[in-house]
This record gives structure tokens, sequence and C-alpha cells, in this order.
């Protein structure tokens, strides 16, 4: 019996112009993660994990990385200070609202412009088959959707 779902759902959020002081907001990152997991309806492993970047040997990267362990995946943030950016990547195996993960970054970061990627993941978990399929997408115009390429792998034959 072949089951027509993918194994997760991952999205992944690029905050631009955020409010002033988020990126360097240890609280304010940590109730993030902490509201986000509960909001989109998943299940801690443990409390969220937030680190901050040695600003002085890594200008450029001067910010907070955070991580959100869950029983379905994880919930990660990166912070990067000198352009008050924020990257967040949700990754979760049961389906969820990204409409609710937007909003959660709105309401906590205030960015001024979100770019995201929706990516189903594991599309050929459920399958009994074992001819594999290889998807790759590349992100061309952001008016157009993205190009998706497919190709079939070929069953690999034993040497003898």
């Amino acid at each position: 019996m072949m089951k027509n779902e993918v194994f997760g759902y991952q999205l992944l959020l690029d905050l631009y112009g955020c409010k002033t002081g988020a990126c360097d907001d240890l609280t304010l990152c940590y109730q993030f993660l902490d509201e986000m997991v509960d909001k989109l309806g998943m299940e801690k492993q443990a409390p969220p994990n937030i680190f901050r970047s040695d600003e002085k040997r890594f200008p450029d990267k001067a910010g907070l990385s955070g991580w959100a362990p869950l029983i379905e995946s994880s919930i990660v943030i990166h912070t990067l200070t000198p352009k008050d950016y924020i990257s967040v990547d949700v990754y979760c195996c049961k389906a969820f609202d990204p409409q609710t993960a937007r909003d959660m970054c709105r309401k906590f970061f205030a960015p001024k412009k979100i770019d995201e990627q929706y990516i189903e993941r594991g599309l050929d978990y459920y399958k009994n088959d074992t001819n594999y399929h290889t998807v790759t997408v590349k992100k061309t115009n952001l008016a157009k959707h993205p190009e998706v390429t497919i190709t079939k792998k070929e069953p690999e034959l034993a040497l003898k």
C-alpha cells in the first residue's frame, strides 16, 4: 500500500529589517522559540537553548542562535545584529500552519520584509518501491514559481 504523504514539512523564513534590539535580545528570542512551539501545536523534547556569538571574533556574525528540540523535529533561529536580520527554520514531521509561524515572527520581531520557502520533505518516505526520485528546486525569479526538476533514479544493480 502506498501512502500519498510526505515525511515532513520545512518552513524557512528570512526576516529583514527587524525591530531595533531584537537580534540581541536573549529573553525575546527564547520566548519566541518557547511560544512558537505551543502556537504550532508541537511538543518540546527539552526547553529551548540560546547561544550568543562572539562578536569580537566574528563581528559580521554577531547575534544569537537558538534551538527548540521537538518530538516532531526542531525550530531554529539565527540572528545577525549588524543587519537586523533573523532566519527561522521550522521543521516538523506533521503538518503545521505556515501563517501562524509568519504571524509569530511579525509579533516578536516586526520585520520590514519576510522571504519564505516552504518545502515538503521525504517525498518517497512512505513509498514501498525503491525507485526513488531526486527533486531539485532552483530559485529563479521571485515573481514566478521555482523551477522544479524531478529525475527518476534507476535501481542499482548488484555486482556479483
